[in-house]
């Protein structure tokens, strides 16, 4: 088994039917990864040692959701320093905009990576490019991807007839 280099971490199991979709993206590029349920209110100190540890254990990015406050993605940042995303999620009162205002609004010094609402798939493909930047093969790997994405979209194009 490989060891782990992307976390996809939320705080609710109820957030898992969005991270599906990083966690496709991980599987899609062949990236070794985890995936945790870790609440920062209510298992803080589980929380924190998980953050704090990370790097030890070869994590290179991780992935943070969390949907309302979305403290998740912010204090899994100010217990690392490796790079951190994050993925509001769509809640029930303000469809997501709380979620996407606390996950951007931190404080100088602890940046968050933070992608749209919902946009699981985005943070997944930002990992990706992360860990290319010293990974020759996965990198011609993503420019792969965009290339064959570009196609499809040209082919979607010329299907077009008005």
């Amino acid at each position: 088994m490989s060891i782990p280099k992307v976390s996809i971490v939320m705080g609710s199991d109820s957030d898992l039917v969005i991270m599906e979709k990083a966690i496709a993206v991980m599987k899609e590029f062949e990236i070794p990864f985890e995936v945790k349920i870790i609440s920062a209110h209510r298992t803080p100190d589980v929380h924190a040692e998980y953050s704090k540890t990370a790097a030890a254990r070869g994590i290179k990015v991780i992935i943070a959701a969390a949907g309302m406050a979305a403290h998740l993605p912010g204090v899994t940042a100010g217990h690392t320093h490796i790079p951190v995303i994050g993925v509001p999620i769509k809640g029930k009162s303000f469809d997501g905009m709380d979620a996407l205002m606390s996950i951007v609004q931190m404080p100088p010094g602890i940046p968050v990576a933070t992608v749209a609402v919902d946009g699981a798939k985005n943070a997944g493909l930002l990992a990706v490019q992360i860990l290319a930047t010293s990974d020759e093969k996965l990198a011609a790997k993503f420019i792969q991807y965009k290339n064959d994405m570009a196609k499809a979209s040209m082919k979607k194009n010329e299907k077009l007839k008005y």
